[in-house]
């Protein structure tokens, strides 16, 4: 069954967002009868296994995928391609390695044709508010991973977007520098007051970051639970070693625990039909 999705106070909305795929062993639902909001300036994260649609969302949400039934509004307007509002960190790091950090942070200001000095003063504006100041003039094959990422989260902020939409942007580190990046990331989100929505499988790291977890099932993707996380403000990852932070994700792991099963028999089952017709 589908969250109710309540419009009050919500910046974005997804009302009811169904998704399929034809493939050559027929028909796969990604994502089944999906609704849910994020108010203005929360940190709003989607949790699920491997296969429940996770990643088929963030592409409806951010408009890179068309082929849906459902309705994305943002501020009340209905999008079908990608919007002004949002800015989107995708989970492959994606800076441009002959471009320096302050031609990289600057790119998409360049393609608006923002005048030159103002572009990259901006620039040098969020690359601070990133940590990575007096690496203004290197380029991307002189940083490490976590930097990289750090480029690419502030040439996403240059735009200003309303919303920041991050598809597990730190898969790719390792679990000291996740937690280190996620401080930041808090840090600039409670600065800027910026609406965020995180995709992620990473139990630890939704509970560190959020004010509410969205729980998928194994697929079809449902609507699991929406867990309220009820921790102080601001935040950081010291809050990981506390009682209440390990209740949290005790309480979801126990959900995705039962997902995550469910999708190894399903491709167990998979694994041996196939043996079995072959």
């Amino acid at each position: 069954m589908a969250a109710p999705s309540s419009t009050n106070n919500a910046i974005l909305t997804a009302d009811h967002i169904n998704v399929r795929f034809e493939t050559a062993e027929g028909p796969v639902i990604a994502v089944d009868d999906v609704s849910f909001d994020v108010k203005q300036g929360e940190f709003f994260s989607v949790i699920g296994p491997s296969g429940c649609g996770k990643s088929t969302l963030f592409n409806v949400i951010g408009g890179l995928l068309s082929h849906h039934q459902g309705t994305i509004k943002v501020g009340g307007e209905t999008i079908s391609e990608p919007h002004k509002s949002i800015g989107m960190v995708f989970q492959e790091e994606s800076t441009f390695p002959w471009r320096t950090v302050t031609d990289n942070v600057a790119f998409p200001l360049e393609l608006i044709g923002m005048e030159k000095a103002q572009r990259i003063e901006r620039a040098k504006h969020f690359i601070g508010m990133v940590g990575l100041n007096g690496f203004e003039n290197r380029y991307p094959g002189e940083l490490s991973g976590g930097m990289r990422q750090r480029v690419s989260l502030a040439r996403t902020l240059a735009s200003e977007p309303k919303i920041l939409l991050m598809d597990e942007p730190f898969a790719a580190l390792d679990e000291q520098t996740r937690l280190l990046l996620g401080d930041k990331v808090l840090q600039i989100q409670q600065q800027l007051k910026q609406t965020t929505l995180l995709i992620t499988h990473n139990i630890t790291e939704a509970v560190q970051m959020s004010d509410r977890i969205l729980v998928m099932t194994y697929r079809p993707g449902k609507v699991k639970r929406i867990v309220d996380i009820d921790l102080p403000r601001p935040r950081t990852s010291e809050i990981v070693g506390s009682d209440a932070f390990g209740h949290y994700v005790a309480q979801i792991w126990s959900d995705l625990r039962e997902e995550a099963s469910r999708g190894m028999r399903d491709q167990e089952k998979h694994v041996m039909d196939e043996g079995a017709s072959s």
